[in-house]
């Protein structure tokens, strides 16, 4: 038996028992978080360096912070006031948490300066991944910005009027608990960028996540299973939860997603907390051999037909 432990705070609230098949190697062991970021950078970096501390001493090799883990502002202008570059001083201190306790740190949604910052203003959504020597291995610039209109639900966002689109994919990263492929929140909704990551050796997609509580309830966890099962992936998506400041409100449900689409780890809609997951790359190398859904795709023309049509 594996137990996939939800921590909330400093205490053990809910277990979830999952059968696992044994084997006499020992799978790496990842950390999903969840937390409520605010304006207060000082304060979010406490918080998350205190899970990344939590993480490690409960065998965790890597550790996923959601998107806005340096700070969720209140106003555009807010947002942009308290960017950084890559070299500052908010990713410096997470190099450093990584190097102390060689643990590898997946940051996802850091609010990057621009290239052209002292001219437009404007940032990245950028997710980091740091390598437990401290070392800054990739960066992925969220690719499809959140600009939506939902007035019935309450939520209008428009990303893209201060942030920059990526200009592309990264090739998935190689850690201990597997390839990682990069995307971050928004990108979940689109199917092609999981499937170009799982094409070049991905074997967990990993989207940290601000979704809004509307959107959430609706599409959260129905996306991430669909992405898992699709790409035959493990899926962990680090997400925000609660009310960040009077204008904003986050989903959470944290979560976890074995290639098969199971659930293994959730942190509930209401706290702060991680999920600890083990992952096993057999299950990702037998689900891929008992379901060759890969090796079934026919070839880009095919799907192209209809377009000659």
């Amino acid at each position: 038996m594996f137990t996939v432990r939800c921590i909330l705070g400093s205490a053990w609230r809910h277990r979830i028992k999952l059968q696992n098949r044994m084997s006499t190697v020992p799978h790496s062991v990842a950390a999903v978080c969840q937390v409520m970021a605010t304006p207060d950078k000082e304060t979010n970096f406490c918080t998350c360096k205190q899970l990344v501390e939590d993480a490690k001493e409960r065998g965790a090799s890597m550790v996923f912070l959601p998107e806005g883990f340096d700070y969720i502002g209140s106003s555009r202008e807010e947002t942009l006031s308290l960017s950084e570059s890559l070299t500052g001083d908010t990713i410096s201190r997470y190099t450093q948490l990584a190097r102390k306790l060689e643990v590898w740190l997946s940051l996802g949604g850091f609010h990057e300066r621009g290239h052209d910052w002292e001219t437009d203003r404007r940032i990245y959504n950028s997710h980091i991944i740091i390598n437990d020597t401290g070392d800054i291995v990739s960066v992925y610039r969220k690719s499809h910005l959140f600009d939506v209109e939902l007035p019935e639900k309450g939520v209008s966002l428009k990303e893209s009027a201060f942030t920059i689109p990526g200009p592309s994919l990264v090739s998935p990263v190689q850690t201990p608990i597997g390839k990682v492929g990069l995307g971050i929140c928004y990108d979940l909704r689109f199917p092609d960028l999981s499937q170009a990551l799982q094409r070049h050796g991905a074997e967990i997609l990993t989207y940290p996540s601000a979704f809004t509580v509307a959107t959430g309830a609706a599409h959260w966890e129905v996306l991430l299973r669909a992405r898992a099962i699709e790409t035959q992936c493990y899926v962990v998506a680090a997400a925000q939860v609660g009310r960040h400041h009077e204008k904003r409100s986050s989903y959470g449900h944290a979560l976890a997603v074995d290639p098969w689409g199971e659930v293994l780890g959730d942190c509930g809609g209401e706290k702060p907390g991680m999920v600890l997951v083990e992952i096993d790359l057999d299950k990702v190398s037998s689900t891929r051999r008992n379901m060759p859904v890969q090796q079934h795709r026919r070839d880009t023309g095919f799907y192209q037909s209809l377009e000659k049509t």
